[in-house]
């Protein structure tokens, strides 16, 4: 009975740590850092204060375990997908995984609307957003951009940000797209589409 009992309370503590750090990741995205206070944070929880303290040091702590769930979310993502893509041809396989990156950004648009409310200032969030996550995926991706896309070195940067935006920007601005269009981007049919848009805009098919 002991230990059933402490097996319930430790799944109560990771429960709780959960709905925290997703709420985490509303509040940052929707109010950035500064905007968004612990208090928010606990309400949109349904939690209390102090156990904010108690999972997460500080509200810096708390913020960095937001980033790392996303991208965490994104590896776990891609990688399901590479491990079942059935093309052997380099330029499909590479059009199937920014098909996927869309859909995950479809999903979960609170990235896209991190990374840029984070890079709008050269500050220490940013360094250890950019050296922790973004500079290992750049340098990952664009060498296979410069083979199958034929980019040289000096547009990598051009095209690693023509793609995150191309495929994450309809998502995280929703609102403004169904009330300027009339077009609802987070509906499946429209998540397709615009996966299949950004494929072709990124690398044409022969």
């Amino acid at each position: 009975m002991g230990e059933q009992a402490k097996t319930t309370r430790q799944q109560q503590r990771e429960a709780t740590r959960a709905r925290i750090l997703e709420a985490a990741v509303r509040a940052f995205t929707d109010k950035g850092f500064h905007g968004a206070s612990t208090r928010d944070i606990a309400r949109l929880a349904g939690t209390n204060q102090g156990l904010i303290t108690y999972h997460f040091s500080s509200k810096e702590a708390l913020w960095r375990a937001a980033a790392d769930a996303l991208f965490a979310d994104l590896e776990l993502r891609l990688r399901e997908k590479l491990e079942n893509v059935s093309t052997r041809d380099p330029r499909e396989y590479a059009r199937e995984i920014i098909r996927e990156y869309v859909r995950f950004s479809a999903a979960r648009p609170e990235l896209f609307r991190l990374m840029v409310d984070e890079g709008k200032v050269a500050d220490e969030r940013l360094n250890w957003l950019v050296d922790k996550h973004i500079k290992s995926r750049f340098d990952a991706l664009a060498p296979e951009l410069s083979k199958i896309a034929g980019l040289d070195g000096e547009l990598l940067p051009h095209a690693f940000y023509a793609l995150a935006g191309a495929a994450s920007l309809i998502f995280a601005v929703a609102p403004e797209c169904r009330r300027l269009t009339g077009l609802d981007p987070a509906r499946a049919a429209a998540v397709e589409a615009h996966a299949d848009f950004v494929a072709n805009l990124m690398l044409p098919s022969r």
